[in-house]
């Protein structure tokens, strides 16, 4: 013969008589249930501020790397090929295809850094979600 576990047992036994509450211990039920979802709600719109922020880093880093990269080759490869261009032309010509062609890599990189940022959600979305949930429920408990 199989057992049957308390939470089944529960659910076949006849209901319990609930002995009816006070208002204040309803009144304190209803208070104790709303700190609980209260907190729940600040500790889901902090975890997705995080994420939002994690993002926005890695966004920002990219603009950073950007940055350093487009300097770095500026400077170096800018000179070699200035001087490797005033070869073939005047100096003043080869140094402004130089930048030109850098001016375009920036522009580049610029753009894939501000798509990045676009993906960033300022407004928590879920918090927000379920806050409009929760309202709803307040409004409607036996719904």
């Amino acid at each position: 013969m199989a057992t049957m576990s308390p939470l089944s047992r529960a659910r076949t036994a006849e209901p319990a008589v609930v002995p009816e509450e006070s208002t204040g211990q309803l009144l304190s039920q209803i208070t104790s249930d709303l700190q609980v979802l209260f907190r729940q709600e600040l500790e889901l719109a902090k975890a997705e501020l995080k994420e939002e922020g994690t993002k926005a880093g890695k966004a920002a880093g990219m603009f950073g790397g950007a940055g350093f990269a487009g300097y770095m080759v500026l400077l170096f490869l800018s000179l070699a090929a200035v001087f490797g261009l005033a070869q073939v032309m005047d100096e003043g010509w080869s140094a402004l295809i130089v930048a030109a062609l850098w001016a375009i890599a920036a522009a580049v990189l610029y753009r894939k850094g501000r798509a990045g940022m676009r993906t960033v959600s300022p407004k928590p979305e879920y918090t927000v979600q379920t806050l409009k949930e929760d309202a709803e429920w307040a409004r409607h408990p036996t719904k």
